[in-house]
């Protein structure tokens, strides 16, 4: 399995038909999209983390039946340079790059003057965004590289300062029922002081969306020089969740990285004695809910999701007690026998799915040591403290899940099943699962020798329940007798409903997103009312260059239980 995931994957520019078994279900039209890293060497030299390869963008376009795929890998700034200089030249979250000793005296100078101020990355690698009418490969940087979904061919790089100022911007943005997108993201230098961002992107001319874009609130760091890192963050219909957790981006070490020979993986450290401090904003006033809520110190990548609920705002995510996730991909590791790999990595952090609940109406005088939330169908606490803060602990919905989806016409809202990929043995996942909230029960779809991304759910035409729809997941297998393949699976029943072997190489991936063909922009479709059985359940910097000094990327048969 681990040369497979660290192997350099390839092209297919041209679409190529997929062999299909079973029956693709004939309104299922549409593309689904991936991205993930996909070249690990150049010339001589090699990348060290799994998250430093180069984006390679996948489509599986389904259409009367028949499905069709094509791969390119992303024509970054980075991709280019790269290549033309046959080695890797530009640094990666886990690979510091030093000058070429070949070059003369001056031009190793300028090499190591320039990374006062780094030359960084715009490897887009983690996921597709959308904004307004616009496709974009994104990461966890200042940069996103617009694409053609159609073609996956690059159109041209876009730097968010040129619209909002920020050194950082998450690749997991949330769209409303309106089709506006909100993000967030990470200002380092300002007048201000640092702080985080909240923006949103108007849906309103889509074809100039990003130049319309709104800053919603800002939330200064907790500690200056350590901000929290974050990948995703929840939104329910009137509020913005976000998690500033003690995992942390060390300023000082990150700016002198370079000249102390350290990756910027390194930068990030989890303080294992500090707490995890939940922020709530309204999304149309931006103003923060003025109580203080807080938690137990905890590591947290991907948000399930969050809705408001009898005065509550409930938010589910994945959480870890530790960091050690990240140095599992570093390919050293990914490179080992499997025995070997598990024999070495017992002490990991399984990926344990939390319900926190924050009641929103918290009265100042409450009883100190009570319970605060009132809602029946949990046993999350809120506690009040001496001081008037509150003290949360979580409900455990599952253990063992991580990339989670949903049925996204819930999103914001209360809801009943999220879908994820099991993780076991190692960081790359063997299974996928539905998992049930209300009755705590799972299913899981598994073949031997196969590995399943991120699986995304498709809702049927006029569904009224919420898992009417199928589940769409890229396959690889690490027998060489077995071809990848697109699988499709009954969301309800989980069973198998026909899978697309692709006759040609096709590379793990990360995240994307499914574009129905009726147009480029995905309808967000009002969720259905309940049923009874689903109830049980500002302006750019002065120049062009004045942050660049800061980045961090980060990210990285069916059985009953």
């Amino acid at each position: 399995m681990q040369s497979i995931i660290s192997k350099n994957g390839s092209e297919t520019p041209e679409p190529v038909k997929a062999q299909v078994r079973g029956s693709v279900p004939t309104w299922l039209q549409g593309t689904l999209l991936r991205n993930g890293p996909g070249l690990f060497s150049i010339g001589n030299s090699e990348y060290n983390h799994w998250f430093d390869g180069l984006s390679l963008i996948h489509s599986f376009t389904f259409s009367n039946g028949e499905v069709t795929y094509r791969s390119k890998f992303l024509k970054s700034d980075t991709y280019r340079r790269n290549i033309e200089a046959d080695r890797i030249v530009v640094s990666e979250f886990g690979t510091m790059v030093y000058p070429d000793p070949c070059k003369n005296i001056f031009s190793r100078a300028m090499s190591h003057f320039r990374n006062i101020i780094p030359d960084f990355t715009d490897n887009n690698l983690i996921n597709i965004i959308r904004y307004g009418e616009d496709y974009y490969a994104s990461s966890e940087i200042n940069y996103i590289n617009k694409i053609d979904p159609e073609t996956l061919e690059t159109v041209g790089r876009v730097n968010y300062r040129n619209h909002i100022a920020l050194n950082l911007a998450t690749a997991h943005p949330h769209y409303d029922q309106e089709g506006n997108t909100y993000n967030m993201g990470t200002a380092i230098m300002g007048l201000s002081g640092p702080k985080y961002i909240i923006f949103k992107v108007p849906a309103k001319n889509p074809k100039l969306a990003l130049s319309k874009v709104q800053q919603v609130c800002s939330i200064p760091f907790r500690s200056t020089l350590f901000p929290g890192y974050y990948h995703s963050f929840g939104m329910t219909e009137n509020y913005i969740v976000f998690v500033e957790q003690p995992f942390k981006l060390d300023i000082v070490k990150l700016a002198t990285a370079y000249f102390r020979g350290l990756n910027w993986g390194n930068c990030l450290k989890f303080d294992e004695n500090d707490i995890t401090v939940f922020h709530v904003i309204n999304k149309k006033t931006g103003k923060r809910v003025s109580t203080r809520f807080y938690g137990d110190a905890l590591v947290v990548f991907h948000h399930i999701n969050a809705y408001e609920d009898d005065g509550h705002v409930v938010f589910d995510l994945i959480s870890y007690k530790d960091s050690n996730l990240y140095n599992m991909f570093y390919l050293h590791n990914m490179k080992q026998e499997t025995n070997n790999f598990i024999e070495k990595n017992k002490v990991f952090s399984p990926p344990v799915c939390q319900r926190f609940v924050l009641p929103l109406d918290v009265q100042k005088e409450s009883p100190r040591g009570t319970n605060l939330v009132t809602l029946k169908n949990t046993t999350a606490q809120a506690v009040m403290q001496e001081d008037a803060s509150v003290y949360c602990q979580p409900d455990i919905l599952f253990e063992g899940l991580e990339l989670p989806g949903i049925n996204y016409s819930f999103n914001s809202r209360k809801y009943r099943y999220f879908y994820g990929s099991r993780l076991e043995w190692s960081p790359h996942p063997n299974k996928i699962a539905k998992v049930d909230i209300t009755t705590k029960t799972h299913v899981e779809w598994h073949q031997v020798n196969c590995y399943p991304s991120e699986p995304v759910f498709v809702a049927s035409p006029g569904a009224q329940e919420e898992d009417d729809g199928v589940i769409l997941s890229s396959i690889i297998c690490s027998d060489p007798g077995v071809s990848p393949f697109l699988l499709i699976l009954n969301a309800r029943t989980f069973e198998e409903i026909a899978r697309a072997s692709i006759p040609a190489p096709v590379h793990i991936d990360l995240h994307g997103l499914f574009i129905p063909a009726a147009g480029l922009v995905a309808p967000v479709r009002q969720a259905s009312p309940l049923s009874a059985v689903q109830m049980c359940r500002s302006s750019p910097p002065a120049c062009e260059w004045a942050d660049d000094w800061l980045c961090c990327e980060a990210p990285w048969g069916v059985v009953e239980r």
